[in-house]
């Protein structure tokens, strides 16, 4: 069963570590274990509980009334919140619950309810980015499992890939051409498929190789297609060691090109890009720089 530290618990619901003991001696909200030198210890269904509690809290719930309810009702009023309240943090805690719980129902209603809300792009930005950040302390505090990221990998996907086939192709036959990939040994490529979605949506032709792509096979492809533009999307494959000369080869490699780089490791100031290598730090200073394409 996993263990979560307090301050995993502070990290993951926004409620300090002192007011989550204080909490717990005055209203029994949760009760911690502890290991054999008394350190507090506690479990999914904790994580879960404190998560519901924030949410009502933050939506008016007296503590001490809150204490007073069971699971159930505690379930039921977060579930009439997000029903009828746009409050992102609502929506991401219900998702964090759903994946914990390997519940695709709830996780497939509760991201529905947020796109109808906010609209697909939104929603992407305001509550996936977001949520996804959550799940990445999950993976740094060793509370999540293969199987949890695969289920929410899986569900995310399909709705990126839906939205990108929905997006009608490019009426201009002038219109420009990026080539998206990940580097070799790069998985994670939710946030790629959504740059094609953005690209797609603002009249763009994509070439999408997605994951784990090596140099070599990248260089053949824009030997035999036409491409403008590159885009990449870099999260921890490259080691920060080796990411000043792997940007580097990129640049002299395709001179002639603008290649766009984002991801975690893009987002640093200490790596030096190439002239024609650039960084971008989000999707909105990266639809402004389409506008200048």
């Amino acid at each position: 069963m996993t263990r979560y530290s307090i301050n995993d618990l502070e990290k993951l619901s926004g409620i300090k570590a002192h007011t989550i003991r204080m909490w717990e001696k005055r209203y029994h909200i949760i009760e911690p274990k502890r290991t054999d030198t008394n350190i507090r210890y506690y479990h999914d269904c904790d994580l879960k509980k404190l998560l519901n509690i924030s949410t009502l809290n933050r939506h008016g719930f007296k503590i001490s009334t809150i204490a007073g309810m069971d699971e159930a009702e505690i379930h039921d009023k977060v579930m009439e919140i997000t029903g009828t309240n746009g409050d992102h943090e609502t929506t991401i805690n219900n998702l964090v619950v759903a994946m914990i719980e390997f519940d695709e129902d709830a996780f497939e209603k509760i991201l529905n309810t947020a796109i109808l809300q906010l609209g697909f792009e939104h929603c992407v930005t305001h509550i996936l980015y977001p949520f996804l950040e959550k799940v990445g302390i999950l993976w740094l505090i060793g509370t999540i499992n293969p199987a949890q990221e695969h289920f929410i990998t899986y569900l995310i996907r399909q709705k990126l890939i839906i939205a990108i086939d929905g997006q009608p192709k490019p009426s201009s036959p002038d219109a420009r051409t990026f080539l998206l990939y990940l580097p070799e040994n790069e998985l994670h490529e939710l946030g790629l498929l959504f740059y094609s979605f953005l690209l797609k949506k603002n009249g763009f032709k994509i070439i999408y190789l997605g994951q784990s792509v090596p140099f070599d096979d990248l260089l053949k492809v824009v030997n035999v297609r036409n491409t403008d533009y590159l885009f990449t999307y870099l999260i921890a494959a490259i080691s920060q060691r080796d990411l000043p000369d792997y940007l580097q080869k990129l640049g002299e490699t395709f001179p002639d090109k603008k290649i766009f780089v984002t991801g975690n490791q893009a987002h640093t100031n200490e790596v030096p890009f190439p002239k024609n290598v650039i960084p971008v730090q989000d999707a909105e200073q990266f639809k402004n720089m389409l506008q200048d394409l």
